[in-house]
């Protein structure tokens, strides 16, 4: 086979750099998934420092926490942008379901594969099939449910799963720890539905109008003032006072419930992070909308293939993993991999990578695997368009 000539490689690449462009595809939804991308590798790969937000030296502490719930929120958004479509016909609503199901259903199952690698940090994909299937129900809600469910699930299910959790982790390789990390309940699902209503909810406001958008920005970043510097302070001084493991049901156990602190699945937190989550993707999407959006290109496509970026750091540390029998005897497999300092060749490389793979080829190789999966619902095309990853 002969190679493409030179105008038609240049018709490839220039087709392929408009793909992101597409009329119904929203440029900052992928801009803000780049950055939910990047914020989880600094997470992972990065000794971060606890966020004061009076301190900008600590600003990198803004990617605890905050990144793996930007990215189920952007699920959310994702199913809410479908819902459109979906709303028309009972076929397509139908269809619409099942696709999100397919896809729900592989991406808990690359999850628990990930598992397997032992790889020292929490992993969001089998959290992240579980809440799709949940988004699968929610895609025809009223927009006043989904605010509803959201609103209440954030200040109600911090506490059940506090309760939950005050009994200590199951068992090592028991029947439980196995069904806890089949729902990824490091994320735990209870709560983490509230991030894909309001995600639900934010997608319907992008796809409406600027507006609206501006609307959905102000309402998160109010509710992250409130999250952050109202609600989460009381519970934050009980557990630097008294610790974590306070009796369920007492008063300074309910205020313990309210904390803001990264991962703490507290009241202040839900409200708190799921606000950022909003006001983040409100300004990218405006941002999206301006010509700014071709200087932030490679962040676009970072976010266009999240599926893949993120499985592909989590794969180069598992190898890493593999190919060094002294990681768990006497190299500890998160702080010897973080010595490497692996941030910025990861981050450089895997962009690189998926640059390549976005102007040579197109959508990303497991973006493809969950499309071609998913191909036989009548709700084929209206998926492809609302960038459900």
């Amino acid at each position: 086979m002969s190679p493409p000539s030179a105008p038609s490689l240049a018709a490839h690449l220039s087709r392929n750099v408009r793909r992101l462009e597409q009329p119904r595809r929203e440029p900052g939804i992928d801009l803000a998934r780049g950055l939910a991308v990047l914020g989880m590798f600094a997470a992972h790969l990065m000794v971060v420092p606890e966020l004061v937000w009076a301190d900008p030296g600590t600003w990198l502490g803004v990617v605890e926490g905050r990144s793996s719930i930007l990215f189920a929120t952007l699920a959310g958004v994702s199913l809410g942008l479908l819902a459109r479509s979906a709303s028309q016909a009972p076929g397509i609503q139908a269809g619409a379901r099942t696709s999100i199901a397919i896809r729900a259903v592989v991406i808990w199952a690359i999850g628990l594969g990930l598992l397997a690698f032992e790889i020292p940090v929490y992993i969001v994909l089998p959290a992240y099939g579980v809440l799709l299937l949940i988004g699968a129900i929610m895609l025809t809600w009223s927009t006043r449910w989904l605010l509803a469910t959201s609103l209440l699930v954030a200040v109600t299910a911090p506490f059940l799963v506090a309760f939950i959790n005050r009994h200590g982790p199951p068992v090592p390789d028991s029947a439980a720890e196995a069904v806890f990390n089949a729902l990824g309940w490091n994320y735990p699902f209870v709560l983490w539905v509230a991030f894909v209503a309001a995600g639900l909810v934010a997608g319907r406001a992008v796809a409406h109008s600027t507006t609206r958008t501006l609307v959905m920005a102000a309402g998160g970043a109010v509710a992250a003032v409130v999250g952050y510097g109202v609600v989460g302070p009381a519970g934050n001084a009980v557990v630097e006072t008294h610790g974590e493991y306070l009796p369920p049901g007492t008063r300074l156990w309910a205020l313990s419930v309210v904390q803001s602190f990264p991962h703490s699945s507290g009241v202040g937190e839900a409200v708190g992070s799921g606000g950022f989550a909003l006001a983040v993707i409100g300004l990218c999407v405006l941002i999206g909308r301006t010509a700014v959006r071709w200087l932030l290109w490679p962040m676009r496509v970072l976010g266009s293939m999240p599926l893949t970026a993120y499985v592909a750091h989590l794969v180069v540390w598992g190898i890493w993993i593999l190919a060094n029998p002294e990681v768990g005897w006497v190299i500890d497999p998160l702080d010897g991999f973080r010595a490497l300092d692996p941030f910025w060749p990861m981050t450089l490389g895997i962009t690189t990578g998926c640059i390549l793979w976005a102007l040579l080829v197109g959508r990303g190789p497991l973006e493809s695997l969950l499309h071609f999966l998913a191909s036989p619902s009548v709700a084929h095309e209206h998926l492809k368009d609302a960038q459900s990853t």
